[in-house]
């Protein structure tokens, strides 16, 4: 690889980031540097019950609330940008998962506003990231926008994400273990990386470590509600140390053969109530057989056992015997503008369903 290839634009980290229990109440302080007045609350139904009893019982602020459509498309952040224009508002808060983050973001971006995030679910690194994924109304993938300018504040109450369903827990873990393993197969390639690159690559490391060591316990503190070190850890290794790792290795350090999976089985109606980290976590495994890797497959499966994550196709309502399916989701893998490609040139739609056959076998034989 080049220097030219490896060469990266760094967006490190939104302009401020906090995780402690009360930070909602703080929102006034936190504002009145930048005298926003008008806040655009963007939510869901549930994410707004679920962060209403953190936000502060009296504000000087005006909070002009909004209900998001449910999906993340170029219509609705534009939308959400012109009710913000209509509407005076000074910067726009996005209270929700990562539909929510994303959504918000591009609607900033379109109305060149400021943007405050509030994940409510530790699923993602929505929050963290200045770009954004879209969908078409169907739920279906259609592409990913970086934007010029990071979030300007990420606020997380971690009590929030503590009272989320534990699935999403369980999905952010998934979606947070695939850093590693996609930008490791990018980054090792480089005989030099930059400072940059290897500041992604070891956050990278440190998301798969920490996940590995603490992702059960934090599991069962979220089912008993436990706020506890370990649950912390893992949210913010979800939001934080996972956004780190695009953030300084840019298109090293984002997605390769595991979200590129994700992408294709999103053509299959099967798979779309599964939530986003459960179909990257196949993704890791399917990735994994490509670099011809199965050690790892083996050494990975009794972590999945342990949280319930998707390791067979049965798991993502599939079947082993539905070839038509499979190699539809083989080609919407390949496109020829999907990350897998990064891994390495000539990838074909048939080497990915024999990856996906070749799992399959490899775990009924395990």
């Amino acid at each position: 690889m080049t220097s030219l290839e490896q060469r990266v634009i760094v967006r490190g980290a939104p302009a401020l980031y906090y995780c402690e229990t009360g930070i909602l109440d703080k929102l006034d302080c936190l504002l009145q540097p930048y005298t926003y007045k008008r806040v655009l609350v963007v939510h869901g139904d549930r994410s707004l019950k679920a962060a209403k009893p953190f936000f502060p019982k009296l504000t000087k602020l005006t909070l002009l609330y909004l209900r998001y459509n449910g999906e993340c498309t170029l219509e609705e952040a534009r939308r959400i940008a012109r009710y913000a224009q209509a509407e005076q508002a000074d910067v726009i808060l996005g209270v929700g998962g990562g539909k929510v983050m994303d959504v918000v973001k591009a609607a900033g971006n379109e109305a060149q506003l400021d943007t405050i995030l509030v994940p409510t679910l530790a699923s993602n690194c929505a929050a963290w990231t200045p770009l954004s994924v879209f969908y078409n109304e169907h739920g279906q993938f259609t592409n990913y926008t970086i934007f010029p300018k990071s979030t300007l504040m990420v606020l997380v109450e971690p009590r929030i994400a503590l009272q989320a369903p534990v699935a999403y827990l369980r999905a952010g873990i998934a979606d947070t273990l695939a850093k590693w393993y996609e930008a490791d197969v990018l980054i090792r390639k480089l005989e030099h990386p930059s400072i940059a690159i290897q500041i992604a690559h070891h956050s990278a490391r440190l998301c798969q470590s920490t996940l590995l060591e603490h992702g059960r316990q934090s599991i069962q503190d979220a089912e008993t509600k436990q706020l506890s070190a370990a649950f912390v850890q893992v949210v913010e290794t979800i939001i934080m140390t996972g956004g780190m790792v695009g953030g300084f290795g840019d298109h090293l350090g984002r997605i390769a053969g595991a979200h590129s999976v994700h992408n294709g089985l999103t053509v299959a109606p099967e798979t779309h109530d599964l939530l986003h980290g459960d179909k990257v976590a196949y993704g890791i495994l399917v990735q994994l057989v490509l670099e011809d890797n199965l050690p790892e497959v083996q050494r990975l499966l009794p972590f999945y056992l342990g949280m319930n994550l998707p390791y067979r196709l049965t798991d993502l309502g599939l079947s082993s015997q539905d070839t038509a399916t499979l190699k539809n989701i083989a080609s919407g893998t390949t496109h020829p503008n999907e990350s897998i490609h990064f891994m390495k040139s000539g990838i074909t739609a048939d080497d990915v369903y024999q990856a996906i056959v070749t799992l399959e076998h490899a775990i009924s034989e395990s």
